[in-house]
């Protein structure tokens, strides 16, 4: 196994970033930035580097997907590649390339894939919003935008800060990235402690992503307010969209499809559709182990496609608040996994490969 000590693993970090951040990359299109990023080694089995922006997971010496915890305000995994070789994740704002038309440049905070939630506050009414970005609401990285008095909304935005990794590590079988986070309010006061572990793994013809977290009051009672925009997420690729119009759908375990799954409780939903040429799929699991089983999902035509627990009220005005509230040293637990596929769900095997997930015993 590879461990953040490697001096494997660094030498493999040296080389990646040397073809990856090159000097003439300015020169290259978005588009050979995606091909760049999915470049070949001679490796087999699972690899992992970690690099002052994050850490690489790559499987046969193909990648699988970069996790980002510099580069906004919560750390984000994009890009990641599916099963057969495509990005399985919309590429903008990351990059803009000409597949993606402006209709699809929307919602700058949906990220590839990451978690987020609109107001998390402490026991003293701080409240940090993280599900956003300041670029949403027009803010600049620097400058007189940063300015919250500009936009009141600017004012609540907090951030989810990577302070460590606590484990890194692969063999031929699967890759482990483990970190521990803060998330903290507009003033940088943390309001909860989060262990977050990502397991990646390949199946034949398909290639998953399990997700533990674990958030802890660990600064006191911390309410996780009734939300819509709350939860782990992952914006599908624009063609894949419903309103793209070429061929994407949306069914859940209840026999929901397309716009019908909103807000509806399920043990899986899967959105599908053509991705260059191809029809694949991104199946998302909820763990029975998992906070308020089954989860409620935020999946929009657009492509965003959200597992959140943590709403009611805001789907539905007749439910009751869902907001929760964590005593001081609680913990909520969340584990999802996200399986991508060629295929519908049917072809797939996606209800069996459910009840798979549904048997493990989650960290």
């Amino acid at each position: 196994m590879l461990t953040r000590h490697s001096p494997i693993l660094h030498l493999i970090c040296i080389c990646w970033l040397t073809t990856c951040v090159a000097a003439d990359d300015a020169a290259q299109s978005p588009d050979d930035t995606l091909a760049k990023l999915n470049g070949t080694t001679s490796r087999s089995g699972f690899s992992v580097t970690e690099d002052d922006h994050g850490v690489t997971v790559l499987v046969d010496g193909k990648l699988f997907a970069k996790y980002v915890v510099d580069d906004i305000n919560k750390p984000y995994l994009w890009p990641v590649i599916g099963p057969t070789g495509k990005a399985m994740t919309r590429a903008y704002p990351m990059v803009e390339v000409e597949s993606e038309g402006k209709s699809q440049r929307d919602h700058p905070h949906h990220r590839g894939i990451t978690f987020g939630h609109e107001s998390v506050e402490g026991e003293d009414g701080s409240d940090g919003d993280t599900w956003h970005e300041w670029i949403t609401f027009g803010g600049l990285r620097q400058g007189p935008g940063d300015n919250p008095k500009n936009n009141k909304r600017l004012a609540i935005v907090g951030r989810i800060v990577h302070q460590d990794f606590t484990e890194i590590g692969a063999n031929a079988d699967h890759a482990v990235v483990a970190e521990v986070c803060d998330h903290v309010d507009p003033t940088g006061k943390r309001l909860l402690t989060e262990e977050r572990r990502m397991t990646f793994r390949t199946q034949p013809g398909s290639r998953l992503i399990d997700f533990d977290q674990v958030f802890i009051a660990s600064e006191g009672e911390v309410r996780f307010n009734d939300r819509k925009d709350a939860g782990l997420s992952i914006r599908v690729p624009s063609s894949m969209a419903l309103v793209s119009d070429q061929g994407g759908k949306i069914i859940n375990s209840e026999g929901d499809v397309d716009d019908d799954t909103w807000s509806r409780a399920a043990k899986w939903c899967d959105y599908h559709g053509p991705v260059e040429g191809e029809h694949l799929g991104i199946a998302f699991f909820n763990h029975p182990s998992s906070y308020r089983f089954p989860t409620r999902w935020h999946v929009r035509g657009y492509g965003l496609f959200t597992a959140n627990p943590f709403a009611s009220k805001s789907y539905d005005k007749s439910l009751p608040d869902g907001t929760t509230v964590l005593k001081p040293g609680e913990k909520l637990k969340l584990s999802h996994r996200i399986l991508f596929h060629s295929g519908d769900p049917v072809a797939a095997g996606i209800e069996d490969a459910w009840t798979e997930y549904a048997q493990t015993t989650r960290p």
